[in-house]
């Protein structure tokens, strides 16, 4: 993310206050010099928990710290969730706006809000979920041992209270900010339930972002299933950004479950022309619902298209798979258009932001506006971005603003 001199200085003198695989084609125009890769080995990086940066030039190094470990524990939970998930019906339940939810989802919601607040116990937490679920389908037991396998803190000094009061702390009564700016944690414990219930192959992410003042300062994403061409025992992807200091990627897990490799500095495609940018919708959504559908068709086929043709890549369930995508490069551009019987929540896209912001992208809504995350000015559970979301790699988003304005009166 670019700062300017002034935003920097502000923000270090306030610090606390469906199936869903997918394969990318081949770029057809040349990345730029600026947009090659970087790797990092384990001696190159800070030592204790071998992020790809020293800690000096990380401000929230020690939130980061904690964040990865936390996401990494909540993926290495949902795994296991999902291996047993099939022969245990009553670990799916569903909500009362008919989307699916597991003992996944509140696990890592307990799991990660424990983690957070035995080394920040002042810093809120917005989330997902809250434990009345838990208790009206009978799911205590089963979420209280799956946080306990997986939790630094010893079985023992776990009750079932412990877990669902740390479900709460994220519920949407947990925490009032009283229209002040301030700092908070935001989770989404699965983003992409459907796609958790699908396939082996399915992708969802553990999404967590903190928030100074409005300022979105550090992210950490975990997809377990997200693919890679190295066939070495190692699955999923972990991805972190810290304000300033880029987006890193490293392989999720090795055979005994921990988070492996050396760290890859990621940065958004190097597109430059729409008709030849990878693209990627809302699975709710079809492409003809869209501001660019007057100005090409849509084709999932990458061979031969057509002049007014872009290539639609397959659908991920969620949307931080997406923004996984355009900060990983496999994508250039992500669309969402506000549906005015649906909330947009905040945790649905805040860690996203950060990834693609720290990798070279943008991130705006419909009339080129940064997303705000304190208009939902007591809660921070909402935002409300005019039309829509865009996410891209920054050199086709003016272009792309300029097609949605355009065809704006005719929608």
């Amino acid at each position: 993310m670019e700062m300017t001199m002034k935003k920097e200085k502000d923000l270090e003198e306030r610090r606390y206050q469906p199936q869903c695989t997918f394969s990318t084609p081949e770029l057809d125009y040349p990345p730029s010099d600026s947009h090659l890769l970087l790797h990092l080995s384990a001696d190159d990086t800070s030592s204790a928990t071998n992020l790809p940066f020293p800690k000096h030039q990380a401000k929230y190094h020690k939130e980061l710290e904690v964040a990865i470990d936390a996401v990494d524990r909540a993926c290495r939970l949902c795994v296991d969730v999902k291996r047993s998930l099939f022969s245990s019906k009553e670990k799916i339940v569903e909500k009362n706006d008919q989307t699916p939810v597991t003992i996944a989802d509140f696990g890592v919601q307990a799991l990660v809000s424990l983690e957070l607040s035995k080394v920040f116990p002042s810093i809120p937490l917005v989330a997902e979920e809250d434990s009345h679920f838990v208790r009206a389908n009978n799911l205590v037991s089963s979420v209280v041992s799956e946080v306990k396998s997986k939790a630094s803190i010893g079985d023992n000094e776990l009750s079932d209270a412990d877990v669902l009061e740390a479900i709460d702390r994220g519920g949407k009564d947990a925490y009032t900010f009283c229209n002040k700016p301030a700092t908070y944690w935001v989770l989404d414990p699965i983003d992409g339930t459907r796609g958790f219930l699908k396939g082996d192959d399915a992708l969802y992410v553990v999404g967590l972002a903190l928030v100074v003042d409005n300022e979105i300062v550090l992210g950490v994403m975990g997809c377990p299933n997200w693919p890679e061409e190295i066939s070495d025992g190692s699955t999923g992807t972990l991805m972190l950004s810290h304000i300033g200091c880029g987006t890193w990627t490293k392989r999720l897990q090795n055979v005994s479950g921990k988070v492996t490799g050396d760290w890859t500095r990621c940065f958004v495609d190097a597109c430059v022309l729409v008709n030849k940018a990878r693209f990627c919708i809302q699975e709710s959504q079809t492409w003809e619902s869209l501001p660019l559908s007057g100005f090409f068709d849509a084709s999932i086929v990458s061979e031969d298209l057509q002049h007014k043709e872009i290539l639609l890549l397959p659908t991920c369930c969620g949307s931080l798979c997406k923004y996984l995508m355009v900060a990983s490069g496999r994508a250039s551009v992500f669309l969402l258009r506000a549906k005015t019987q649906r909330t947009i929540k905040s945790w649905d896209h805040a860690v996203g932001i950060i990834c693609v912001h720290e990798a070279g992208g943008k991130v705006t809504d419909w009339e080129g506006d940064e997303i705000n995350l304190e208009e939902d000015q007591s809660e921070r559970r909402l935002i409300f971005p005019a039309g829509g979301v865009v996410v891209s790699n920054g050199s086709l988003h003016n272009q792309i603003l300029e097609m949605i304005s355009s065809a704006s009166p005719t929608l």
